[in-house]
C-alpha cells in the first residue's frame, strides 16, 4: 500500500547513502500521486519487475538518497495521495526551493487537523512553511535543523512522518507520543 510504503520511501530518499528496494509495491494508478510527486521532485526512483498479484498492478520500487527540489503539486492529485501528504512535507522539507502543496482542504477533517499539526511540526523542527488558504507551502533546503518536539494529534501519521524526518535532521526529532503507529504497524 503507497500509503504504509511511503514512510521508507521518503527516509530512503532524505538519508544519505540509502540504497533501498521496497517490494510488491500497490501501482493502482490512482494511488500514486505520492510517487508521481517524489519524481517531480528529482527522487531517484526506479520501479521495476510490474506484475498483477492479487488482481492489483504492483511492482518493486529501488529508491536511492536524492538531492530533491521544490516543485508545485497540484490540487487535481489530491485524491491519489490524502494521506501521504505529512510525509511528502518532510520530503519537500529536505528539497532545495519552494514546494507547494494546492488544495488541502481535506487534511484539516481527517485523523486531526493534519494541515495545522503539519504546519506545527515543520516549525517546531526549524522548517520554514505557512498555510495560505488550503495550501501548505514548504521552504526546503539540504538541511533540516530538527531537534524539536512535535505534537502527534494522536495521529499515527504525524508520528511517523516526524520521526522519518529525525532520521536525517541535524538534531534528533522527538514525538510527544508514539502509541497510535499501532494503527498503521501494529507489531
Amino acid at each position: 500500500d503507497q500509503s504504509s510504503a511511503a514512510f521508507a520511501l521518503v527516509a530512503a530518499l532524505i538519508v544519505p547513502g540509502s540504497d533501498v528496494t521496497i517490494e510488491g509495491l500497490m501501482m493502482n494508478p490512482l494511488r500514486i500521486g505520492l510517487l508521481d510527486s517524489l519524481m517531480e521532485m528529482g527522487a531517484d526512483i526506479t520501479v521495476t519487475n510490474p506484475r498483477v498479484e492479487g488482481g492489483e498492478d504492483v511492482a518493486d520500487l529501488r529508491v536511492k538518497y536524492s538531492s530533491l527540489k521544490g516543485a508545485d503539486i497540484p490540487a487535481a492529485r489530491a485524491p491519489a495521495m490524502i494521506d501521504e501528504y505529512p510525509i511528502l512535507a518532510v520530503a519537500a522539507a529536505f528539497a532545495k526551493g519552494e514546494t507547494r502543496m494546492r488544495g488541502l482542504h481535506e487534511l484539516r477533517v481527517k485523523e486531526s487537523d493534519r494541515l495545522a499539526a503539519v504546519s506545527d511540526g515543520l516549525n517546531a523542527c526549524g522548517v520554514k512553511n505557512h498555510i495560505e488558504g488550503d495550501d501548505l507551502i514548504v521552504e526546503g533546503s539540504a538541511t533540516v535543523k530538527g531537534g524539536g518536539t512535535v505534537a502527534t494529534h494522536l495521529d499515527h501519521r504525524i508520528a511517523m512522518s516526524f520521526l522519518v524526518m529525525g532520521l536525517a535532521s541535524e538534531a534528533p526529532v522527538t514525538i510527544d507520543d508514539a502509541n497510535m503507529i499501532a494503527t498503521s504497524f501494529p507489531t
